[in-house]
């Protein structure tokens, strides 16, 4: 089995947008900024909401929780502003031949 699943083509994701997908029984945020693609579990770590809900600052590159505006760096998972706490699990992400592949979570630093 491939650590990377194909979760649709480029065109699917819309530029400066965010969308909701479930990968492996996992709900995952996928956010496009031109070309970049990143992929977060979809649940903030302060209080149990989607994060797909909230606002995506492409400029910051970041998402807000629609809840306490707890802020995620989209492609980090790590926090930049409170309530929360703990980072949000950030996945690997591969575009080859116009398909994006997620695979499996990114090392925390």
């Amino acid at each position: 089995m491939s650590e990377f699943t194909n979760i649709g083509g480029l065109e699917d994701f819309p530029d400066e947008g965010m969308v909701q997908v479930t990968v492996r029984g996992e709900p995952l945020g996928i956010y496009r900024i031109g070309e970049k693609v990143y992929a977060l579990h979809d649940m903030c770590t302060h209080e149990e909401t989607f994060l797909t809900g909230g606002e995506f600052d492409v400029d910051d590159c970041e998402v807000e929780c629609p809840l306490h505006g707890s802020r995620f760096h989209v492609a980090t998972g790590a926090v930049r502003i409170l309530p929360a706490t703990k980072p949000v699990a950030a996945y690997q992400v591969k575009i080859e031949g116009g398909n994006v592949f997620i695979g499996p979570e990114k090392a925390r630093v």
